[in-house]
């Protein structure tokens, strides 16, 4: 008994894309509205006293969450600059590849914002403890069970 989908490739190809840009818009909306945010503390009045460590964490968080912006924007340009060419199976690959790396560059922005906001907050020493648990409760959602569940459920 055959499995699976009886499709062509670009049939493939337009069903990989409309999935992958439907998980894109997720994404996207999250790490715009991040870097939005992250994009007003420095026209605020509680930046000036941010001590040196906390400005560079926001520095860094910043440019991180450019880079994922661009990383998770990219697969619309490159659809667009591809449209009509008959690479979509590539596009798709390629699309898919920079929307991990937006992910990981997610994954990164979220941790150095959550990093700086409870320095920022609390002088408890359990900021870095707090913050290693989010990231292992993120790389636990986002990477592990995804993985597990691919590595038990696909048939070789």
């Amino acid at each position: 008994m055959r499995r699976g989908r009886n499709e062509t490739e670009e049939e493939r190809a337009d069903r990989m894309w409309q999935e992958l840009i439907q998980e894109v818009r997720v994404a996207q909306m999250g790490v715009q509205i991040l870097f939005g945010f992250l994009l007003t503390v420095v026209f605020t009045p509680k930046y000036a006293t941010l001590d040196g460590t906390e400005q560079t964490i926001y520095i860094v968080t910043v440019v991180l969450g450019a880079a994922a912006t661009g990383a998770l924007i990219g697969p619309v340009s490159l659809h667009r600059l591809v449209s009509g060419r008959r690479v979509k199976p590539q596009a798709v690959t390629w699309a898919s590849r920079l929307t991990f790396v937006g992910l990981v560059l997610l994954l990164a922005t979220t941790t150095a914002s959550l990093l700086l906001i409870l320095r920022v907050a609390t002088d408890d020493g359990a900021v870095p403890w707090l913050v290693t648990a989010v990231v292992l409760w993120y790389l636990l959602c986002w990477f592990a069970l995804p993985l597990w569940t691919r590595h038990r459920y696909t048939t070789r």
